[in-house]
């Protein structure tokens, strides 16, 4: 049997669709049953637990060949780092305590840095954490920034004919669908011929810039003209919390970018067909980032 952590956001639901239609027995974890209802009419096993329940995640890994394991992010906590910490403790305790053998997780590039680096130093913090158990074998995904990222941008579109953040709008970055690192996971659990603690990048089919990402965009939705403005932080903070995220998540994504832009979080790995994921930017801008434009315009 498989568990799945985080079932319902993103990269867990393409964990567990996968495995399911493998035909394996699927335990997934989240903090709502209703949510979680879908998978169950699937075939998975619902497991209702907090991610910082350490009692309730080592029952929930009892009898698990192997878990996917991922701290969900909490945008609007006030002290974010505090979050990934308490979760980041619960997952390592109940992984030792139920005697999981393998664990695939879902941490970030960038984790290989100790600090300066936003979010990412959660992330770091908790591929250490499970280092320190012994007899454990760990494979650490680190996929570039999330595709769906991007989504933010329809509401700034439609506001202010731009896209706009923090990063230059020249610097080549790598982008991944969050699909495809659903299906690297997938595959890790499923062959489970990992050993020791071990690090694989995911970047993404190549590296793009936030221009190219605007003309992609722009192309798709019917705005050939669209530009993407760098943004400074005095700016976007105000705007970031406006979407809800919390003083300290903002703070913590614009160290991220200015990690990003001096070159200091970067991916390490040259790129290969190991870490290269087939999902275009041009895909996920025609299959999800269009459709999300129109159905808000509409609304």
């Amino acid at each position: 049997m498989y568990v799945i952590t985080g079932a319902t956001g993103h990269t867990g639901n393409e964990v567990a669709e996968k495995l399911l239609a493998q035909g394996e027995q699927v335990r997934v974890v989240g903090r709502s049953a209703k949510r979680l209802e879908p998978f169950v009419k699937k075939g998975a096993e619902a497991f209702v637990a907090d991610i910082t329940d350490t009692g309730a995640l080592t029952k929930a890994f009892s009898g698990a060949k192997g878990v996917y394991a991922m701290i969900p992010p909490d945008l609007s906590a006030p002290d974010v780092l505090a979050h990934y910490q308490r979760a980041g403790d619960a997952l390592a305790a109940a992984i030792e305590k139920s005697g999981v053998k393998y664990a695939v997780v879902l941490s970030s590039v960038g984790a290989d840095k100790p600090d300066k680096t936003g979010p990412v130093v959660g992330l770091h913090n908790f591929e250490k954490k499970l280092s320190a158990i012994p007899g454990l074998n760990a494979l650490y995904l680190r996929p570039a920034g999330f595709m769906e990222n991007l989504l933010s941008q329809v509401g700034v579109i439609k506001a202010f004919g731009t896209m706009a953040g923090p990063v230059k709008g020249d610097l080549p970055i790598p982008m991944i669908a969050t699909r495809d690192i659903g299906d690297a996971a997938a595959a890790a659990l499923l062959q489970l011929d990992f050993q020791g603690k071990s690090t694989r990048e995911l970047q993404g089919a190549r590296d793009v810039t936030n221009t190219e990402a605007a003309k992609i965009v722009g192309a798709a939705i019917g705005r050939p003209g669209l530009t993407y403005q760098q943004m400074p932080a005095e700016q976007l903070k105000p705007a970031f919390m406006q979407m809800g995220m919390s003083s300290s998540m903002a703070d913590l994504l614009l160290e991220l970018a200015d990690a990003q832009n001096s070159g200091y979080l970067r991916a390490l790995e040259p790129r290969s067909s190991r870490n290269t994921t087939p999902t275009t930017l041009e895909t996920f801008v025609a299959e999800v980032f269009a459709p999300a434009y129109r159905e808000q315009k509409a609304a």
